[in-house]
């Protein structure tokens, strides 16, 4: 009899789940995405549901001869299709670009509770998910008309790669589980000696399984994000550890440090060419309200700690943390510029190589991905962040859209952006699997 009530409550709870999951039961936002947008946004109580709310848009993608939507002014083609979930982007000094087809590492069976169920229905429902392809694809533009006429495998065999810098001849790729270092020939079409591993990266359950990497502006250091195992530490501390962070590695020594912490997902990073400073796009936490926690860009102090996950947004204390470090949170840095709540922020990219016309000529880009934990959604478009000497000045503007159509499908859902040094912005979409090209009407061709 123990065993039949098991078995009625369990079909009950997959039931409520599986309600939640395709009406997008759960709260609902009762500000708009302006009013968590900015240095000061609007932080209203949370809002803890008996369920996560659950509001992703299905991937379909592009119906032939369809694209996004720019802004006035600019112009948008496809400069390589067909792709394999391509992720993120690198631009080498010849102009080749080169692009990450990555999906997140195969995952223990160890997560088996009704959150662990959610996502993995989310991720599926997102076009996530599926086997990755493991490898860095190079596209080459060689009469420069915009669009990729040559493509080939720059590098196969890696491990969810994602984050890619070159210093030298040192290129080194940021795969799920370590940064891995291979020789570059200038102008290679491909990659085939083997890497040699120059650090382990925090790895295991890979709850946020990205990591970025970018070098200083002499190439002595590298800079690597590394986000949280979970959500807010529900799984306890010890799984976090070196996690939701950007570490520092000194090429020469090999030396590891942590430069920032409380980072809880960390992905794009750009140095700012007025001051110099080194600038993350961070994914905040969930599944305390439609309308909370924004997630943000800001510059990066070194040794800042920026809440997670014991506050957000300073000292806003997230009660669901057990045990509170009312120490750490009294330190806890104030981001620089909210980018609303649950948009998915990944990619970012400053403006000053581009030369667009105003009111592109000053900022920064950023690709937002989208979330699930948001009714209505947010994200999935590309924006540009006005900036007036090094810091963020004005409300973000529309670059790229039509991302959903009318019944709130995913056609494409941006990930990284980046200048391509030719008058372009290079846009990833790993739903259509294209790399869009953002052009401004009144630009020079480089």
């Amino acid at each position: 009899m123990r065993k039949v009530r098991l078995v009625i409550v369990m079909g009950a709870v997959m039931l409520l789940v599986g309600g939640c999951f395709l009406l997008g039961m759960g709260d609902r936002a009762t500000l708009t995405v302006a009013q968590g947008t900015g240095p000061s946004p609007t932080l209203p109580p949370p809002n803890k549901t008996l369920l996560p709310t659950v509001d992703i848009a299905p991937a379909i993608g592009w119906p032939a001869g369809a694209r996004p939507t720019p802004a006035p002014g600019l112009a948008v083609t496809a400069f390589a299709d067909g792709l394999d979930h391509p992720r993120w982007l690198y631009v080498l000094p010849n102009g080749d670009v080169l692009v990450a087809e990555s999906n997140a590492p195969p995952k223990p069976e160890s997560g088996k509770g009704i959150r662990d169920w959610v996502m993995k229905m989310v991720m599926k429902r997102a076009g996530a998910g599926t086997p990755s392809a493991n490898r860095i694809t190079l596209l080459r533009d060689t009469d420069r008309d915009g669009v990729a006429d040559k493509r080939s495998v720059f590098l196969q065999g890696l491990n969810s790669p994602f984050g890619m810098v070159l210093v030298g001849n040192d290129f080194y790729v940021a795969n799920a589980d370590a940064l891995v270092r291979f020789r570059y020939r200038p102008g290679a079409d491909r990659i085939d000696e083997p890497g040699v591993k120059v650090v382990d990266l925090p790895a295991g359950i890979n709850h946020h399984w990205t990591k970025n990497v970018i070098a200083s502006h002499d190439g002595r250091k590298l800079y690597i994000t590394v986000g949280s195992n979970s959500n807010v530490a529900e799984k306890g501390m010890e799984i976090e550890q070196g996690r939701a962070a950007i570490w520092e590695l000194d090429r020469a020594s090999g030396k590891m440090r942590l430069y920032a912490t409380g980072l809880r997902n960390p992905n794009g990073l750009a140095w700012e060419p007025v001051t110099g400073k080194l600038w993350t796009a961070v994914n905040e936490r969930d599944e305390i309200g439609s309308d909370l926690v924004p997630d943000y860009i800001t510059s990066v102090r070194d040794g800042g700690f920026y809440g997670w996950p014991y506050s957000y947004w300073g000292q806003h204390v997230d009660t669901r943390v057990k045990p509170q470090r009312p120490e750490l949170v009294a330190t806890a840095l104030v981001p620089d510029y909210a980018l609303g709540p649950h948009t998915a922020s990944l990619g970012i990219t400053f403006a000053d190589g581009l030369h667009w016309p105003a009111p592109f000529r000053e900022g920064l880009f950023v690709g937002q991905h989208g979330s699930w934990n948001r009714k209505p959604k947010s994200g999935y478009k590309v924006i540009f962040v006005p900036f007036r000497g090094g810091m963020p000045n004005g409300e973000p503007i529309d670059v790229l859209t039509g991302f959903l159509d009318g019944e709130e499908r995913a056609h494409g859902r941006p990930v990284d952006v980046k200048d391509d040094r030719r008058g372009g912005l290079l846009v990833t979409d790993d739903v259509g699997n294209v790399v869009w090209r953002v052009t401004a009407m009144t630009a020079k061709r480089r």
